[in-house]
Formats: C-alpha cells, sequence, structure tokens
C-alpha cells in the first residue's frame, strides 16, 4: 500500500508487529553472508522440511546476522510466555532433533547458545510454556543469563540487525521504522534536523570521525539546486563486514537514514556506492529500494510533503582507494577512480561538480534513532566528544569473534576479554591493530586504553571503519606491518609519487628485515620516509598509509632491533630467520618426520637419532607438526644454533 501519513504508517506497522509476534511458534535462522557460509542455508532447508513433516504449527523466517559469528549458523527459537532461545553452531542434524523436541513440548537445552538459570528445572520451565499455551496466559518466566557476548553492548545501528526479516518493509516499520522520517518532513525544517544531528555529537563513522551534522551544514549552505547524497558502502578494510552486516540485516535503515539527509541538505537523488563482492548485500538493498518505491516512501510526494528523492546503486569494482571519497565519486562518474586535491571538499563540489554530501553505511543507520529518540538521549552515550557508539569487526586471535557495537569510551580490555573472551588456547595478548590497513598496532600494555576517537589517535592508531585485529604472542610485529604494506602498496592507485613509490620503499625495506637482510639505519629509514609520506600524500590512503609501521615502530622498536641486529624473529615467524632442529636427547628414531619431510631434509633411520639438512630445509614445519607429543623432539629456534649430531647415531639407550 501507499504510506501518506502516519495513520497509514501506523497501519503497516501493526501488519509488521503480527509478522514479527505471530503469537505461536517462530523457528528463525541467521541468514547474512557468515551464517551461509557456516550452513545456514542447509539448516534453513532441514528445518523446513521438518516442520512440515512433523505437521508442526510453527513459522520459519530469516533475518540477518545477530553479531556472534564464532557461534554460526545461529536459529532463534520464538515461544509464547518463553525468552527468546537461540541454538549455536547448529547443523541439519541439530535442527532436525530441535523440531522433533519442539512437536513434543520439550527443548534441546544442550545446543541454546546460554544455559537456563540452575535453580529452575527444564520440565519445570515446559510446564509453564504447556500452560501459556492452553490458558493464554504468558506466565512469567525466568530470566536467561546475560551472555558475556552480548552484555556490554548497546546496539543502535545493529538494533535490527539479527531480529527482523531483512527483506520485510512491513517488520522493519513494526520496529519504528520509517516513523523517523515522517517526524522530520512533517515537524522539522532542515535546519532543525541539522541542528539535531549536530546535537547528537554524532561522528562519520567512516574513519576520520569528522562531525556529521556540521558536515550537513557545509552541504546545505552551498548555493546549487543540485545536490547528492552518496552512501559509501565500499568497505574494503581486510577483516571487517560492518557495512556489510548492516546491509544485509537491515538496508531499510540505510535508506531511512539518506531520505532524513536529503531532506535536511535539499538533495532529491542519491547513490549507495557498494563493492561488487558483497552479492547479498545487493540483493536486499534492490530489494530494499523495490519495496520503498512500492509503498511511496521513496519517489514523488514523500509524505505529501512535496519532498522527492530517488536512490541508485553503484557497484563498485572492489579497488581499495575508491573508499576515499572523491576516489568515489569519481568511480560513480564513470572515470579513473583516483583521488583528487582538497580544498574544494565533495559539500562545495563534488559528483559532477555539484554539493555531495558523503556518509558510510553505519553513520546512516544511526540517522533514524537519532531523529526518533533525541539528540538528548544520544549524545548521554559515549564520552565528551566521541559520542554514541561504534561497531567493530572482532577477529583474530580472540576466543570469540565476531560484530560487536559497543558505547564509545568502552576500554580494549572490555572488548578483548569481556566480549571477545580472551585470547585463544591461553595465549598471552600481544597487540591489537585497529583501523584496518591506515590504522596502528596497540601494545597489550596499553589494554586500559579507552576507545574513542581522541585516544586512539595519541597512540599512533585510528578508528577508520571498526576494524579491530587481536593479536597472540606468536604474531610477528614486523610481518604484521609487513603484511599491512603489502596490501596497501598493492591497493595505491599510483597518482601520488610520494604514496606510489614510498609505500614500495617502506615494503622493501620490511622485507629486508623479516629476511635477516636489515641493516643500521633502516629503522631511522622508515621512520623519516613514514612521515614524509603522510605529509606529502594527496589522499587519506596516502596519509595513513605509513601507520602500521609509524606505530609499531613506537611501541615495538626492540622487536625491529631483534630483526636487524640479533638476526632473530622473536614471534618465530619470518623463515628466514627460523631454523628446525631435531633434539638428540628426545628424539627416538620413530621416523615419523623423515616420512614426511616433504624435500627429504631429514637422514636417520630406525632407532636412529635423525639430522635435518639445514641447506634443504625449507622451513615448513611438518616435523614439528608430526612429531609425537609424548616425545617433543623437534624444537623451532630463532637466532640460536643447537648443537647436534654430524650424523645419524643410536637413539640412547637403544641396542
Amino acid at each position: 500500500m501507499k504510506i501518506k501519513n502516519l495513520s497509514d504508517l501506523e497501519q503497516v506497522k501493526d501488519g509488521g508487529l503480527r509478522l514479527i509476534y505471530p503469537g505461536k511458534l517462530k523457528i528463525s535462522v541467521g541468514m547474512a553472508t557468515c551464517g551461509i557460509a557456516t550452513g545456514a542455508q542447509e539448516v534453513y532447508d532441514e528445518l523446513k522440511l521438518q516442520i512440515e513433516k512433523e505437521k508442526l504449527d510453527a513459522i520459519l523466517a530469516k533475518t540477518g546476522c545477530l553479531g556472534f559469528c564464532q557461534k554460526e549458523p545461529l536459529v532463534d527459537v520464538f515461544i509464547p510466555g518463553l525468552p527468546k532461545l537461540t541454538y549455536k553452531e547448529m547443523t541439519p542434524d541439530k535442527s532436525r532433533e530441535v523440531v522433533v523436541a519442539l512437536k513434543d513440548g520439550q527443548i534441546k537445552e544442550e545446543y541454546l547458545l546460554c544455559k537456563l538459570e540452575e535453580e529452575f528445572l527444564l520440565d519445570e520451565l515446559i510446564k509453564k510454556y504447556d500452560a501459556s499455551k492452553s490458558n493464554g496466559n504468558l506466565s512469567s518466566i525466568p530470566s536467561y543469563y546475560e551472555v558475556p557476548f552480548f552484555a556490554k553492548q548497546k546496539k543502535i545501528a545493529l538494533r535490527n540487525c539479527g531480529f527482523i526479516n531483512p527483506d520485510s518493509i512491513e517488520e522493519y516499520i513494526a520496529r519504528g521504522g520509517y516513523s523517523s522520517l515522517n517526524k522530520a518532513l512533517t515537524q522539522l525544517s532542515p535546519e532543525q534536523v541539522i541542528e539535531e544531528i549536530k546535537k547528537s555529537g554524532l561522528r562519520g563513522r567512516g574513519g576520520a570521525g569528522f562531525p556529521t551534522g556540521i558536515k550537513w551544514e557545509f552541504c546545505k549552505k552551498a548555493k546549487d539546486n543540485m545536490k547528492y547524497i552518496v552512501c559509501n558502502a565500499d568497505e574494503g578494510d581486510p577483516g571487517a563486514y560492518m557495512d556489510r552486516s548492516v546491509l544485509e540485516g537491515d538496508p531499510h535503515s540505510v535508506l531511512e537514514g539518506m531520505l532524513i539527509g536529503a531532506y535536511a541538505i535539499g538533495s532529491f537523488k542519491g547513490f549507495i556506492y557498494v563493492r561488487s563482492e558483497y552479492p547479498l548485500a545487493i540483493v536486499r538493498l534492490k530489494q530494499a529500494i523495490k519495496q520503498g518505491k512500492e509503498c511511496g516512501l521513496l519517489g514523488e510526494n514523500i509524505f505529501d510533503s512535496g519532498f522527492n528523492f530517488d536512490l541508485e546503486i553503484r557497484e563498485g569494482s572492489g579497488a581499495f582507494v575508491c573508499g576515499e571519497e572523491t576516489s568515489l565519486m569519481h568511480s560513480i562518474e564513470g572515470v579513473s577512480p583516483e583521488p583528487r586535491q582538497r580544498p574544494p571538499f565533495p559539500a562545495q563540489s563534488g559528483l559532477w561538480g555539484h554539493p555531495t554530501n558523503i556518509n558510510n553505511v553505519e553513520t546512516w543507520a544511526n540517522i533514524p534513532a537519532i531523529i526518533l529518540k533525541g539528540s538528548n538521549w544520544y549524545s548521554k552515550i559515549g564520552t565528551e566528544k566521541s559520542r554514541g557508539t561504534k561497531v567493530f569487526s572482532l577477529v583474530g586471535k580472540v576466543k570469540n569473534t565476531g560484530l560487536v557495537e559497543v558505547p564509545l569510551g568502552i576500554t580494549l580490555q572490555e572488548i578483548i576479554y569481556d566480549i571477545g573472551d580472551g585470547i585463544l588456547k591461553g595465549k598471552r595478548f600481544k597487540a591489537v591493530q585497529t583501523g584496518g590497513p591506515s590504522g596502528g598496532v596497540i601494545p597489550a600494555n596499553l589494554i586500559d586504553l579507552p576507545v574513542d576517537y581522541e585516544r586512539l589517535a595519541e597512540v599512533g592508531s585510528i578508528m577508520g571503519s571498526g576494524g579491530m585485529v587481536v593479536m597472540d604472542e606468536d604474531t610477528c610485529i614486523v610481518d604484521i606491518a609487513k603484511y599491512f604494506l603489502t596490501f596497501t602498496n598493492d591497493e595505491s592507485c599510483g597518482k601520488c609519487t610520494s604514496c606510489r613509490e614510498g609505500s614500495a620503499a617502506l615494503l622493501e625495506v620490511l622485507t629486508r628485515i623479516s629476511e635477516g637482510k636489515g641493516e643500521d639505519g633502516d629503522i631511522d629509514f622508515l621512520q623519516e620516509l613514514g612521515e614524509a609520506i603522510k605529509d606529502a600524500s594527496q589522499c587519506g590512503l596516502g596519509q595513513t598509509l605509513p601507520n602500521p609501521v609509524l606505530s609499531t615502530l613506537q611501541h615495538f622498536r626492540e622487536e625491529y632491533e631483534a630483526h636487524i641486529i640479533e638476526k632473530r624473529c622473536p614471534a618465530l615467524v619470518c623463515k628466514a630467520l627460523i631454523s628446525y632442529y631435531i633434539l638428540p636427547d628426545k628424539c627416538q628414531g620413530c621416523m615419523i618426520c623423515l616420512r614426511n619431510c616433504p624435500v627429504e631434509a631429514i637422514s636417520g633411520g630406525k632407532k636412529l637419532v635423525h639430522i635435518i639438512d639445514q641447506d634443504k630445509c625449507t622451513k615448513c614445519g611438518t616435523c614439528l607438526d608430526v612429531c609425537p607429543s609424548r616425545f617433543d623432539a623437534v624444537a623451532k629456534v630463532s637466532g640460536e644454533k643447537i648443537e647436534v649430531p654430524s650424523h645419524p647415531v643410536p637413539v640412547e639407550g637403544s641396542v
């Protein structure tokens, strides 16, 4: 139906509420990319089959990413009168068991993400459920313990992800969707909308953190009858998937945010620039735009206000530099995606020379919540200069990986240990890298650092779009810097000499150091060149490109010195600086390593101490992997030489 006023919106909302809360058993499967990659489609298909087979009176639905990617596929079961039941790491077999149990009025507790409180027995819970089914009384059911992964999160940008069906505009409206747009168009002037965003303290979530309201104000004041609104969904940081998850789980929040922004600055045309590697996000965006047009929420005379707005999707080919706003605009225009000098800024001269406002996915997703609940509500979250929440993709050597949204000002300790549950395999936490390839590496001694724009900048990193890579004691800092420089060197557009040649020079020196060929003066050279690249580069990619090197030099200089002076890799990562030895006092002559060595670098025989030919050894580590743990006879070392026999000798104690 065409939605023309608040009454129409309320009518659709009622229908959406019935979809979300159908008053009967509902089973929902997380069908974002992370879920599908771990088998969610097979789980969904099996649930559908079993529901039909068991004649279970239930609704089967799809949703986006709940955030706990470590435990995917996730399945939610909604039983009237009970709290939501979330099943983790589901398989078709487990799904079959869950459906059969539900048919019998039971709950497969062993598959739940969190267990029931100990003082309440499962059969008592079922009795209360049965009672609620028979008499319609929604009994007071004991609550679950809060899952630590979610306990310290506060979801605003992710408020609907993992809860609504992203293909349903009715469910989005049922959660308050498009009420903010109605409020803006019917109760607020464009100037009042901008003032509300300014007062909220919202800063751009795409990297630099420029105040969103001020950015809008610049564009509003630009003298031009044609203005553009752009959503930057070109998320290119390795390990980052914040924007993808929002687009896959709640695309209408981005559309509504852009509509409000367009009204505020006086634009009637917008573009969503999304990388083609996000096919599911594109499908769901197209569906959301189609629904918006059918309901009259995109197009002409929206909410009978006289406001017109049209929206197009432009697919990028995946070049990292297109995340930089002037490169992105060139790509939309169909010309070579290279950055241009600023000023003029896009707010004065952007797409085809007209004023253009660009914000990223997460920024746009925050807008409807701010307009609906007010700037005072939002500004009370976070810190004095960094208001609100931030979405991070928590990845790396942490137990609980996933998408987390937390109030700004939360500490790294809380994110890594309270939400992430600490480091894998009980290893020692070494560092965390924030901000993607343009960010910096923060050492373990700063784990109590509050996460906000200012404090991250003080220690040589940035917020960026929200990548957060956790590293343990087995991570080589030089290798990490080399990894990110390899990425940015490949992705440099080549326009600036400082970026093009500078990144190549940084990478060449880092490679030499990792190969044990570091020289006196390399550290000073890296420092000076890194600073020069920052000062001379034209766009944000070049200006932040040296951050991984400069931050690791600041916090881990001794590790660089170990590589250069001692020819030693403390983390035992750099192949050229490590060696494998078979310990003569532990080798049992079992021949397992000899038989498995892919280059036949091991000599010996049964009951003879084996020897590795260091000239033949390719440092693959197979010998260490296959040596029985009860023997522990293979040593991996760096910067030292272990004395071994010159030829195979009998194992001690053998005849």
